[in-house]
């Protein structure tokens, strides 16, 4: 029975084809653009992952995102110190400063200021030099991309050649030698990251009457990072975050704040209803144009119950296959898109979440079709 159902299926190039490529469109759709969606939305808060030690991240209680940077007083960082709970505090400066290359241009960078005894708030990744080398004059680490955006050289077929260690650049009319890269997550604002020691972080800076960003602290053997959080609120007025919190509150504010999720969701949506339209037609097609052979089985006895299983079947198959299809395609163009701009996640809910998608999609094509059939009067195989 499955055997005919599949011969029937594939009888019909033509219309073969079309139905799987429905099926390959919504799923691919459905697959891209979440993972799309998902990519961006983790680069919001990709500066607080690369920041994996301190346990608490301290900061101006109207703070709404990670970039949304509203300084503090540096006496809070003694205030902290002294609340029960914490093992150790120390500051931490990031601003956007600019930044002039050797070629003389201009570009906007992250300059990130680490505590100048212990460098903690470094990143995670060193791919050359060594993060300790912040301590020697004028030393900055630069990620991946800042030592190719920042770079003015080219070789002689025209491609960028990246700034290395002991190359110069200049933040705010200030010099800055490069000591060390790192390979940091992408973040939203797409940006160069400098890092270097609070100290000079904060010289390069214009001059403010607040410099102090963010207090990283460490908590002591047993103590409630919630308990903690609380009284640092109640005593100093400050907002006290764990990593995660830190980063579902970045999250919910572009979340919540920007036309983001509603494009994407409309894209995702376009992409069901188009591949529901192609597929359910083709697959109505397809079972309109074999009606006389599902009349036959009837004539000769199959029940409605077989017949039902033959479509259902024969929907598994195209699903399945054009689902299959939908994914390779999705996960080859974010294998395509690894190293550029485009940010590209994907998970095991967004693959759940496209066979969800494509299992209606053929559900729905399967109850039309079903619905013909089961209406089918065996005597249509000897009408003319």
């Amino acid at each position: 029975m499955y055997f005919v159902a599949l011969k029937m299926l594939m009888g019909d190039t033509a219309k073969y084809i079309g139905i799987i490529f429905g099926v390959t469109f919504a799923a691919l759709i459905m697959t891209q653009q979440p993972s799309i969606f998902v990519g961006l939305m983790s680069r919001t808060y990709g500066f607080i992952a690369d920041t994996g030690y301190p346990e608490l991240w301290i900061m101006d209680s109207k703070m709404q995102f990670v970039d949304d940077i509203k300084p503090i007083q540096d006496t809070e960082l003694l205030r902290v110190r002294g609340i029960e709970g914490i093992k150790w505090a120390v500051p931490m400066y990031k601003s956007i400063l600019r930044v002039r290359t050797a070629g003389g241009t201009f570009e906007n960078a992250i300059i990130v200021g680490l505590d100048d005894a212990t460098l903690i708030g470094a990143p995670g990744k060193i791919v050359a030099g060594r993060i300790t080398d912040l301590r020697r004059s004028d030393a900055v680490v630069i990620d991946l991309e800042g030592v190719k955006k920042l770079s003015t050289r080219f070789d002689k077929n025209g491609e960028k050649i990246p700034l290395g260690i002991g190359d110069t650049v200049e933040i705010n009319d200030k010099r800055a030698v490069i000591v060390g890269i790192s390979d940091n997550t992408k973040t939203f604002q797409w940006m160069p990251v400098i890092y270097t020691t609070y100290t000079r972080a904060v010289n390069y800076a214009p001059a403010e009457r607040l410099k102090l960003s963010f207090v990283l602290a460490g908590l002591q053997t047993g103590a409630s990072a919630e308990a903690v959080a609380a009284r640092i609120k109640e005593k100093t007025d400050l907002m006290a975050l764990t990593k995660p919190q830190f980063e579902k509150m970045t999250l919910d504010y572009f979340m919540d704040n920007t036309g983001i999720p509603i494009n994407f969701g409309i894209s995702t949506a376009l992409g069901f209803l188009v591949g529901a339209a192609v597929a359910g037609m083709m697959f109505f097609n397809f079972t309109h144009d074999n009606l006389r052979q599902f009349g036959a089985l009837k004539a000769m006895g199959t029940s409605d119950l077989a017949l039902v299983k033959m479509i259902l079947f024969q929907a598994l198959v195209v699903g399945f296959t054009g689902w299959g299809m939908g994914v390779g395609l999705a996960s080859w163009f974010g294998f395509a898109m690894r190293s550029g701009v485009l940010a590209f996640k994907l998970s095991w809910g967004i693959l759940a979440l496209s066979a969800t998608g494509v299992a209606l999609i053929m559900v729905i094509a399967s109850l039309i079709s079903i619905r013909k059939v089961v209406r089918l009067e065996p005597a249509i195989v000897f009408k003319t």
